[in-house]
């Protein structure tokens, strides 16, 4: 019994040499971690994707290769600073708090609301995977650990399904 509990642990432990490769992209210096976490790895900056990792592949691809997020505003504030923004959740009303896109990884920057001149759609910054000349491959790699880590599937994604 405890040889077959070792072995179904294995099993969903070692995922398959693509999910590993999806994983090196997902979590390296400019990816999908930086604004995402998955398995308690990455930063929760972003959307988070277990429902997303759920969908079908081209859904999900599409929400990779967007290059733009209703998520970012473009904020501008009074003294003359303007950044791409994902607005955080505040328990303080004196207070906004808003991740700094323009920084790597994002920075949490807060500042009063009276210190805001404006707020706007982006219309400059763009979904890094849109931008990272990521291939079919790597981007079949990215799609493949992100149904693992959400989804726990382990079926192979062809680079073909990602055009």
């Amino acid at each position: 019994m405890i040889w077959l509990s070792v072995l179904l642990f294995l099993q969903v432990a070692a995922p398959n040499p693509q999910i590993e490769r999806g994983q090196t992209l997902f979590y390296a210096e400019t990816g999908c971690g930086n604004c995402h976490a998955l398995k308690g790895r990455g930063a929760a900056v972003g959307p988070d994707l277990k429902v997303l990792g759920r969908v079908g592949v081209r859904a999900l691809v599409t929400a990779i290769r967007a290059s733009r997020t209703e998520y970012v505003e473009t904020i501008k504030l009074k003294g003359g600073d303007s950044f791409p923004g994902i607005k955080v959740a505040s328990a303080d009303a004196a207070t906004l708090q808003y991740y700094d896109l323009s920084k790597t990884p994002p920075e949490l920057r807060k500042f009063a609301p009276a210190d805001v001149e404006s707020k706007s759609d982006n219309s400059s910054w763009k979904h890094p995977p849109a931008v990272g000349g990521y291939n079919n491959q790597q981007i079949a790699d990215i799609v493949a650990y992100i149904r693992w880590a959400t989804a726990g599937e382990r079926k192979a994604v062809d680079p073909s399904d990602v055009e």
